[in-house]
């Protein structure tokens, strides 16, 4: 269900502040946005593709993987945002990076899909940004979708031959597996192969 308030009550905000309920919270050119907290399951997966993108993409190359950080327009903070489920930053993107916001696009951002949620919405946003590559992931079938910047506008990645969504951007590679799962590697380094959500 959706809801439109022409003028937010400063005691509902007070509130989500208060609450932490906030943290998800997007503005889209200055119209707030308040998605609800995300159920379990997507909070388990979400924490352990971070800590898989952490462990073998981020730590070892120097990189940073966040989660729930504020990703603004350029000028545009605090009026234009909004908040990915995860973001890969690389070294060269490092000045992007302020304590509550990033000012730019990211290398990747990646969203977690369930139904009736904006994520498919934030794709036009995320393009004109730059960010190079935007991954929606089916939060019930684990299903990737990888959206790669072409100009101005996202083009849709089609899997290989084997079924393999590449990343160039991040050189991760990305497959659904049967019952519900999202297999990982990096490259062709099948050492750090891993099938989420674990059991």
């Amino acid at each position: 269900m959706k809801a439109v308030i022409s003028d937010v009550p400063a005691d509902l905000l007070a509130e989500r502040k208060r609450t932490g309920a906030d943290r998800w919270d997007e503005m889209w050119n200055g119209v707030l946005h308040m998605p609800p907290a995300p159920v379990i399951d997507h909070q388990d997966f979400e924490y352990q593709l971070e800590h898989w993108l952490r462990r073998h993409w981020g730590g070892p190359q120097g990189y940073r993987v966040y989660h729930n950080i504020n990703v603004a327009s350029i000028g545009g903070w605090p009026h234009d945002y909004r908040v990915p489920d995860l973001v890969l930053v690389d070294s060269e993107r490092f000045h992007i990076m302020h304590r509550e916001y990033f000012e730019g696009p990211p290398l990747v951002v990646i969203e977690i899909h369930s139904s009736g949620d904006e994520a498919y919405d934030k794709l036009e946003w995320y393009a004109a940004l730059g960010i190079p590559e935007t991954w929606i992931i089916d939060r019930d079938s684990c299903v990737p979708k990888v959206f790669v910047l072409n100009g101005r506008d996202y083009t849709e990645r089609a899997p290989d031959a084997d079924g393999w969504f590449i990343s160039r951007a991040s050189g991760i590679q990305l497959r659904t597996k049967r019952p519900k799962k999202l297999v990982l590697q990096l490259g062709d380094d099948a050492g750090t192969r891993a099938a989420l959500p674990e059991s």
